[in-house]
């Protein structure tokens, strides 16, 4: 441990939990990133009542706790913008997933998916508090299952349509930032371009955003792409990309022509930005890769081949068989006799089977598809911020290593960002991209939701052998003021505020 990382702890260890934010706390000779993008500088940061309440050569009050922050990077806490860290945050409100990496505001609602109605969900949070603060989308996908039911594999009718339009309202009325899509799955999958610009347009009207999980990843990745352009620019709202990616042998390569098509997009009007994670796998369905849903050899073998190798798909969840978690499709394969193509078939197949008799029968998948050089590329397009797509206790390392790994990797030891863009990644750029105006920054009258780091030791810990283990170098984490996170360790404290949609 460094000296100054050894005094901050100590100065930490005199003083944790909800008091601070009673009397104050002043953090000492800082190295302050302030989200903005601007350059780092030294300060003192006094943090009272739950705010910033001033910044520059500050002297100790009576009472106030000090942290001698020498050394150290202080940031504002960082915003997740594609979080699935609500899965199970009331039975873990100290959401150690997310906080250990930093993270003080989660965005969820993610992938056509989320909580219904909001207003009963933000309630609970409210009378329950959580560690972490959460904004949410509205899931398209939970509109279509609210209004179609179980015949939702088709297109809505324009009178289905008018009703989701009604419960959208209702949902950004609660105080959602938006719409979310999850378009290559079910049942969002099945609506027509002209239902989601509707809805769009609805979510506009009430100054919402637009986030999606498009319709492809890989083999019509360009369809996709220019569909949510052509969202963008007749719901004239602003458009967010889902964890881009290139994920398929052909595309590999191709992150500067995607790029450039979006700079297109922008420049002609269309207010698009993204948000990626640090890894070249993905965690999703084994149905995922079947766009057409038809479950055939032929197009088995495509999937394996172009998209996830048998030995870069290792299962995550697979109720009809919980031994197979932490193997790839591979040694299952070999475990049962027959070829990688057969092996997957048969285990959707049992999925389903089971499904269809109990309810139940979820699988999951980690499948490794994008080019590293690619991941790079998109990460540093100044319009992308970065996000996990993790969970609290999911079998993808993202969910407890996403910014750190950015922090560590790709900034001190690859070189491949700044250090003060990859936290204005984290913070204002994504704040700017959620709506969300007074998060995001380190000034006066901001709430006081900071990270304390050793930008020397920073690093994500989580594999996938050992997912949920916590990250070094993130010395304490601030929400609201109260301090969550210390040295390896949840304070207890839940000052999480519901962040809804101005």
């Amino acid at each position: 441990m460094r000296l100054c990382t050894l005094v901050a702890f100590l100065a930490i260890a005199g003083a944790t939990g909800s008091a601070s934010a009673q009397v104050g706390t002043l953090f000492r000779r800082a190295q302050v990133i302030d989200g903005t993008g601007a350059p780092a500088y030294v300060a003192d940061v006094r943090v009272r009542a739950g705010l910033i309440e001033s910044i520059g050569d500050l002297t100790p009050v009576p009472g106030e706790r000090v942290v001698e922050a020498g050394g150290l990077v202080l940031a504002p806490g960082f915003i997740d913008t594609h979080s699935h860290h609500d899965g199970g945050i009331f039975e873990r409100p100290d959401a150690l997933a997310a906080v250990s990496q930093g993270i003080t505001t989660i965005v969820v609602g993610q992938d056509g998916g989320s909580r219904f109605p909001l207003a009963e969900f933000f309630a609970r949070l409210e009378d329950s508090p959580v560690a972490v603060n959460v904004a949410s989308y509205v899931g398209h996908g939970r509109l279509r299952s609210e209004v179609l039911g179980d015949d939702y594999r088709r297109a809505a009718t324009a009178s289905e349509t008018d009703l989701m339009r009604v419960l959208l309202r209702r949902e950004l009325e609660a105080g959602a930032l938006g719409l979310s899509t999850g378009l290559e799955y079910d049942p969002g999958i099945y609506s027509e371009t002209e239902e989601v610009i509707s809805l769009a347009r609805e979510t506009a009207r009430q100054g919402g955003r637009y986030i999606s999980h498009m319709r492809s990843e890989d083999r019509d990745l360009w369809a996709a792409v220019e569909e949510i352009i052509e969202i963008g620019r007749e719901a004239r709202l602003p458009v967010q990309i889902s964890h881009m990616k290139m994920a398929m042998k052909s595309l590999w390569g191709q992150a500067d022509r995607l790029v450039a098509r979006l700079e297109e997009a922008r420049a002609e009007g269309v207010d698009i930005t993204a948000d990626i994670y640090p890894y070249e796998y993905w965690q999703s369905t084994m149905t995922v890769l079947f766009p057409e849903r038809e479950y055939t050899r032929e197009a088995a073998t495509f999937a394996l081949e172009e998209l996830a190798p048998p030995e870069g798909l290792l299962i995550a969840r697979f109720e009809p068989n919980p031994s197979y978690v932490g193997k790839t499709l591979a040694e299952i394969a070999a475990l049962r006799g027959v070829d990688a193509v057969t092996a997957y078939l048969d285990l959707i197949a049992e999925s389903q089977a089971m499904r269809r008799e109990t309810g139940r029968g979820g699988e999951s998948v980690i499948g490794t598809s994008m080019a590293p050089e690619d991941i790079v590329r998109l990460l540093q397009w100044r319009h992308t911020n970065v996000s996990s797509d993790g969970g609290l206790a999911g079998r993808h390392p993202r969910g407890f290593g996403a910014f750190t790994r950015v922090l560590g990797q790709y900034v001190r030891e690859d070189g491949h960002l700044g250090m003060v863009e990859a936290v204005h990644k984290m913070t204002g750029l994504t704040a700017a991209h959620m709506g969300m105006a007074d998060r995001g920054v380190i000034r006066p009258g901001a709430p006081a939701d900071l990270v304390l780091f050793d930008r020397e030791v920073v690093i994500d810990r989580a594999t996938s052998e050992n997912p949920n283990a916590i990250s070094a170098g993130i010395i304490g984490v601030w929400v609201n003021g109260e301090e969550v996170f210390f040295h390896g360790e949840v304070t207890g404290a839940r000052p999480g505020q519901v962040i809804r949609r101005r």
